[in-house]
This record gives structure tokens, C-alpha cells and sequence, in this order.
């Protein structure tokens, strides 16, 4: 592992050679750790997993995932989202080792350790790498923001601070904070 640690760019390959449950992703060829998140990290995460399981359940048209699952999305980058959603006929494929290709749903749960990430640089990647919808959930401050993924890249559809709803255009559903907060 020592050796491993010491490069400088790794890739899918180097990745795959980490132990299984590792607290690392690979992110633009860097191999970031993550500590396990809060309670309240855990609490949103749960509450936005039940309600989008019960979603895309009733639609029968999709899988919703949550972390840890590996989401490889190019040679660089490996990443463990909260929360991802597959709907039918997304590009995303489920195998063995994770999910290969972008979901049509990420859902990144703000933590401080990882705050920087989830909003530059993976975000940058999920929008290049064909990702329909992120969604950025933030614990502390209480908000939750849904971008689209356009020709001009992601923007603003939806968002909320404390209460109210957030609209998601692809599954078609309008989502309260109370039920992601409380």
C-alpha cells in the first residue's frame, strides 16, 4: 500500500488494488480518503434514500444505490456518491465491481471533509461525464439544490434553504425538506 500511496496520478487500475471498504476515491487521478460521515450526514442520507426508493419503486422504471458503491466514470475518476439513481435505459450499468458510466441521479450530502470535492472538481466531472441530475444536500445549512445537466452544462432547477420543496424535472417529483431534515 506504501508504494501505492506514493505516485502521483493513479488510475482505475490502482484504485481496484486498494482493499476492499478503503476510505478512498479517485478523483481527477488523485486518491482522496474520506472519513466516515456524521450522524447527521447518516440521518439525511436515510431519509432522502427511503424517499427516493419509494420513487422509483412505484414507477417500476429505475434502481436507487446508496454509498458505499463505486461509480467509474473514466480512467481518473472512481467515486462513492451518497446516493445514485439508474433509471431505465440509462447509460449506467451495474457489474460486478460497481456502476460503470454516469448515473442519471447523483446526489452528493455535503460533509466538511469533502465539501470541496462534491462541488468543484466532481461536480465538473459528473456534468462531462453525462449526469442528468445533481443534487447537492447540505446537512448544516439545511439546503438542497438540483442541477440539470444542459448543452451548456449543469444548472440551477431547483432549491430550497430550511424549507419548501426542490423539484426534480426527470423523475417528475417535487421533494419537501422537512422530509429530508427532520
Amino acid at each position: 500500500m506504501k508504494t501505492l500511496l506514493e505516485k502521483k496520478r493513479y488510475t482505475i487500475e490502482d484504485y481496484e488494488k486498494l482493499p476492499e471498504g478503503s476510505p478512498y476515491q479517485l478523483i481527477e487521478g488523485e486518491l482522496i480518503m474520506s472519513p466516515a460521515p456524521s450522524p447527521e450526514h447518516q440521518e439525511v442520507s436515510i431519509n432522502l434514500s427511503y424517499k427516493l426508493y419509494d420513487i422509483v419503486k412505484k414507477t417500476k422504471k429505475g434502481k436507487v444505490l446508496y454509498a458505499p458503491v463505486d461509480v467509474y466514470l473514466d480512467q481518473e475518476n472512481a467515486y462513492q456518491p451518497d446516493i445514485v439513481v439508474l433509471l431505465e435505459g440509462s447509460k449506467a450499468k451495474i457489474t460486478q465491481r460497481g456502476i460503470e458510466g454516469p448515473p442519471d441521479i447523483v446526489v452528493e450530502i455535503l460533509s466538511p471533509s469533502t465539501a470541496y470535492y462534491d462541488l468543484l472538481e466532481k461536480k465538473e466531472v459528473y456534468e462531462r461525464s453525462g449526469v442528468k441530475e445533481y443534487w447537492i444536500v447540505d446537512p448544516k445549512r439545511k439546503t438542497f439544490e438540483v442541477y440539470a445537466n444542459s448543452q451548456e452544462g449543469f444548472k440551477l432547477l431547483s432549491k430550497a434553504k430550511g424549507e419548501g420543496m426542490v423539484r426534480s424535472e426527470l423523475l417528475g417529483v417535487d421533494l419537501d425538506l422537512k422530509e429530508v431534515f427532520e
